[in-house]
């Protein structure tokens, strides 16, 4: 009826083959993907201050602020050549687009009427674009996140006010601009789709804080093609990385993961943090960054298709509402609320309906749902929707819609 690519584990190799349906409509049950990695615990690579550093719920949308671009903000793509340009010298180019980050946010004071922005967090970014009278920086979503105010140290020591350009939690990215008079170099970015398991990379960051800025580590790619489930302020997400075994400290998220020509192939975001535990660390590939800081640029948001549903994990559904399902269904998810007037209204999708695939995508999770309707569609694609209700097997169709802020 309809095939997938689904994963097995919290981390995870790409899967190469899509499933196949057999004799019943789901074979085999596939545990939830949680946020634990293998007793491990995922820490993303930026200092803060966890007593001022605000907590988002998951209902909160990213900061949708537009920004209207003088010119084309496409990135061109150079392929890997080899050079005889030294590491030293490479790495210095380089480092003088990295620049500081640092979240300040309100600091209240309840015996004064008065408050002031105060440091919460530092982190790093990436100056990737020159266009008329700004420069861009790209860095994580988490690092600026519930800013009141957004501070950039350059490579020359001077700081300026940044201004946020847009943000996406779900893949941690974030765009910020400030004046191009400033700027003298920006960081070119590589393929990432050319990078193998053991080619040499350097993570430039400033790990701990302002005080170590422009840290260099190098190491290899220890694998080309990791999926990573991860915890954002706008839900759980299957983060598509780089591993590395470069040093990444926290403070290093939003710096740069650069191939041996100095190009960038990946944007520091996380580490795994446990004891015994070494060299573990992530970066989100130059070509998953591309297109989605263009889109950020050009729209100050990433706009995804809405279904307007809200959904439960089928395993976490108690048995006394799943009576009616057929044994043979192991995996899906079940609606607990339909929004009036959304795409899954006007599509008569219910309560209680259990989504168990999207056009010829298995669905086992709300997590893979989330990856299938943001990576695979977009708004005004007409799908197929399957679905359980009463026990039986029903095809809907559904026009994907924006959706709607008030």
């Amino acid at each position: 009826m309809f095939d997938n690519e689904h994963n097995v584990s919290n981390i995870t190799e790409r899967p190469k083959e899509r499933w196949k349906p057999k004799s019943s409509f789901f074979t085999k049950v596939i545990s939830t993907v949680t946020a634990g990695i293998i007793g491990s615990v995922l820490t993303l690579a930026v200092v803060v201050n966890t007593d001022l550093m605000k907590q988002p719920s998951a209902e909160e949308i990213p900061n949708e602020t537009s920004v209207q671009p003088e010119t084309d903000t496409s990135f061109t793509v150079r392929p890997v050549s080899n050079t005889d340009t030294s590491l030293a010298d490479m790495v210095e180019d380089a480092s003088k687009a990295i620049v500081g980050v640092v979240n300040y946010q309100n600091k209240f004071n309840r015996f004064s009427p008065i408050s002031e922005n105060i440091e919460a967090g530092t982190g790093s970014g990436v100056i990737i674009k020159k266009d008329g009278k700004h420069a861009f920086i790209v860095t994580n979503n988490h690092v600026i996140e519930g800013a009141e105010k957004i501070e950039v140290s350059l490579d020359n020591g001077e700081k300026l006010t940044a201004e946020l350009v847009g943000a996406d939690a779900l893949t941690d990215l974030a765009v910020l601009k400030i004046d191009s008079n400033k700027v003298d170099a920006v960081l070119e970015f590589g393929d990432s789709d050319l990078l193998r398991a053991g080619d040499t990379v350097v993570a430039i960051g400033n790990p701990l804080g302002l005080e170590f800025s422009r840290t260099v580590t190098k190491g290899i790619v220890s694998a080309a093609e990791r999926t990573i489930n991860v915890s954002t302020s706008a839900g759980q997400w299957d983060l598509d990385v780089i591993q590395t075994d470069a040093a990444i400290n926290p403070g290093n998220s939003g710096g740069a993961l650069i191939n041996s020509s100095g190009q960038l192939v990946g944007i520091n975001s996380l580490k795994i943090s446990s004891n015994g535990v070494e060299g573990l660390g992530f970066a989100i590939p130059s070509n998953d960054v591309m297109p989605l800081v263009d889109q950020i640029i050009k729209e100050g948001k990433i706009e995804r298709p809405y279904m307007g549903v809200s959904l439960v994990d089928l395993e976490q559904v108690p048995e006394q509402y799943l009576k009616d399902l057929p044994e043979s269904v192991e995996g899906g998810v079940m609606i607990t609320a339909v929004e009036p007037g959304s795409a899954a209204a006007k599509s008569e999708l219910q309560a209680q309906d259990v989504i168990v695939g999207i056009e010829k995508e298995e669905i086992k999770s709300a997590s893979e749902l989330r990856k299938v309707l943001y990576t695979k569609h977009k708004i005004g694609d007409k799908v197929k929707i399957y679905v359980y209700r009463q026990g039986k097997l029903k095809t809907l169709h559904m026009t994907l819609s924006a959706k709607q802020v008030d």
